[in-house]
C-alpha cells in the first residue's frame, strides 16, 4: 500500500510541475467535472488525505481552507507540510491496523484498511479529472504509468 502512496505523490509532484506553466487565474478558472477548478482539485486532494490520516491517528483535523491556499505555490507548501506526518503515520502501518475502527466525521465507522485504500483511489480519481482538464487545454497529461516509474 506504501507504494501506492507513493505513486500517487510522484503524480501529484508532476501535476504541480505542469500547472506551472500556468498563471494562478489560469488555475482558477471553472472547468467541466469535478471540482470545477485545478487549483481547488489539488487542494482537496492534499485536504482529505491529511483529514483521513489525522482521523486515524486520533488526532483533530485541521481544516484548513482553500481561500487561503490560491495559488500553486502555497499548495505546494501545504502538500509538502502535510506529507512529513501522512509518510511517517504509513511507515509505522501494521497489518494489526488493518481492522481498526475510526469513525469519519458523518458518524460512519470504517476500518482503517478501507479509509487508505479510499484514499489511494481518491486521489487517482481526482487526478484523472486533471488529465480531461488537460486534455481540454490542447495539453499532454502527466502519465498515471505505474510502470516505470521507480517504485520499486
Amino acid at each position: 500500500m506504501q507504494l501506492l502512496f507513493k505513486y500517487n505523490w510522484q503524480i501529484r509532484q508532476e501535476w504541480f510541475n505542469w500547472c506551472e506553466s500556468f498563471s494562478t487565474e489560469e488555475l482558477l478558472q471553472v472547468r467541466n467535472g469535478g471540482l470545477g477548478i485545478p487549483l481547488k482539485t489539488l487542494f482537496h486532494i492534499i485536504d482529505v488525505e491529511y483529514s483521513w490520516i489525522r482521523a486515524l491517528k486520533g488526532a483533530p483535523d485541521l481544516l484548513p481552507d482553500f481561500e487561503d491556499y490560491k495559488t500553486l505555490g502555497l499548495l505546494k507548501e501545504l502538500s509538502g507540510l502535510y506529507h512529513s506526518e501522512v509518510s511517517d503515520y504509513l511507515s509505522e502501518w501494521t497489518s494489526d491496523m488493518e481492522t481498526k475502527i475510526v469513525k469519519s466525521a458523518g458518524g460512519n465507522d470504517y476500518t482503517f484498511g478501507e479509509v487508505l485504500r479510499h484514499l489511494i483511489a481518491h486521489e487517482i480519481h481526482h487526478v484523472g479529472q486533471l488529465s480531461i482538464w488537460a486534455k481540454e487545454l490542447g495539453k499532454q497529461a502527466v502519465s498515471a504509468n505505474y510502470i516505470g516509474r521507480g517504485l520499486i
